[in-house]
């Protein structure tokens, strides 16, 4: 059987039935146990020898083997259980149950849900794909290893949201690597609408906290009228740190924006929590209120900076304050992948009509675990199905998802068959930043 024979044996059916199953298999961030245990259920049934890698048992991921006979590269396919909101979290969406966020379906030509598109669709492909490499038989040199991790949305420790409930990376994709499941390349299965992915950027998480030393008034005493930045409320007073942080915002937007060989990153900061007062005590004027910044940073970048120029801020203001880091992740550009990207590049001409697609500017900005590997030194890409219903509908077209596994099929077959040398470096000397490869450029010019 030839690869051809392979993509041809692959059941569109079975890839759409999967993608349902694991879509409707509900697993947010912190809770992705059932999903981790629907795919070593799967794979155990599918004849492969899966294996869970574990921080805590709640949480784990998990990862089977495609042995090869020696001398190929080794691929990784890789993908997330965790799907982007819990029913419970009411202060995040206003509707929080509702079933896009919790449930798979097909209507006309789409596939949708939020955990189809993000990230279990492309998983699906990969699984079928692997599958279908396995029962032919077909010969393979290097190994080939599907996965998937917890924690790639973001939940990370804060205040007293402490323990291993509200870790993300650490315990998914890093730790997975960290503990034995390594290629020679890795595919991050997330959508790209089939363009080749090979920056993304870091983040930095910040707390504002606001304070005001003036007493707390019992409302009946409040002073009226005041300015914004000298309000005894230390929610008002924030609230003029706020429209200043928005400003700033914008600048910050386009003075780290980057173009470069994989696409251009557009970083955003943006404000998505704030903390004050106690809705059953409202009384009294509050003397302190926080706020949590979220921050892209582009790979190279430090997190300092930004603390630095948020101080400023307030100082701006006029209003007392601190600004403390609280989370940062760099972002990495890949290195040492042009085996790999050549791959990618044939093998989609063979399934598709058009080269691959040009990636949208969100799609370049985000975070997303090819930063966990490259991190390693392990070259990482994200190619996967996307399309403009993804973010409004959340949904693809089944065909796209089809026409994944296939390409997922022919990418594995060709790059583990390749010749792989003796000694490949394997360290972070392959991740030559964006702030090195911006000050080389300043040099020549």
């Amino acid at each position: 059987m030839n690869a051809d024979d392979v993509v041809a044996s692959i059941n569109p059916q079975e890839v759409v039935d999967l993608a349902l199953a694991l879509g409707n298999t509900d697993s947010p961030t912190g809770k992705e146990g059932a999903s981790g245990q629907f795919i070593y259920d799967w794979l155990e049934t599918n004849g492969f020898k899966p294996k869970k890698y574990a921080l805590i048992p709640e949480r784990f991921n998990v990862a089977a083997t495609v042995k090869g006979s020696g001398g190929g590269y080794n691929l990784v396919f890789n993908s997330h259980l965790d799907t982007s909101l819990d029913p419970d979290a009411i202060w995040s969406a206003k509707d929080p149950k509702d079933k896009i966020w919790h449930s798979a379906w097909i209507d006309g030509d789409d596939i949708c849900g939020d955990g189809v598109v993000n990230d279990k669709g492309p998983m699906a492909a990969f699984m079928v794909a692997a599958k279908a490499i396995r029962d032919a038989g077909f010969p393979l040199k290097g190994d080939l290893i599907v996965s998937g991790v917890a924690g790639e949305i973001s939940r990370e420790p804060i205040d007293e949201f402490q323990g291993p409930m509200y870790l993300s990376k650490d315990l998914g994709a890093r730790f997975m690597a960290t503990h034995g499941v390594v290629g020679d390349f890795v595919l991050v299965a997330e959508g790209t609408g089939f363009g080749i992915v090979g920056v993304e950027p870091g983040k930095a998480q910040y707390k504002v906290t606001v304070w005001t030393d003036t007493p707390r008034y019992y409302d009946a005493y409040l002073p009226r009228p005041t300015g914004l930045a000298d309000a005894p409320n230390a929610i008002v007073r924030t609230a003029a740190v706020i429209a200043e942080f928005e400003k700033w915002a914008y600048e910050y937007r386009v003075n780290n924006t980057y173009e470069g060989p994989w696409g251009r990153i557009v970083p955003n900061a943006s404000i998505n929590a704030i903390r004050s007062g106690y809705p059953y005590n409202m009384t009294s004027t509050p003397q302190i209120c926080s706020f949590y910044v979220n921050t892209r940073l582009l790979p190279g970048a430090s997190p300092i900076d930004s603390r630095i120029e948020l101080e400023a801020l307030l100082k701006r203001v006029g209003v007392e304050g601190e600004v403390e880091i609280i989370l940062y992740r760099p972002g990495f550009e890949v290195r040492g992948a042009e085996v790999f990207i050549d791959t990618i590049k044939r093998c989609h001409a063979q399934t598709f009509p058009n080269p691959p697609m040009i990636v949208a500017d969100p799609v370049t900005s985000m975070w997303r675990d090819t930063n966990a590997f490259n991190e390693l030194g392990i070259p990482a890409l994200s190619y996967a199905p996307r399309s403009i219903s993804h973010a409004s509908k959340k949904s693809f077209k089944i065909a796209d998802l089809v026409d994944a596994s296939r390409v997922y099929a022919r990418i594995a077959m060709d790059l583990c068959n390749q010749d792989r040398p003796a000694k490949l470096p394997l360290g972070a000397h392959l991740n030559r930043n964006i702030a090195e490869t911006i000050a080389e450029r300043n040099n020549k010019g």
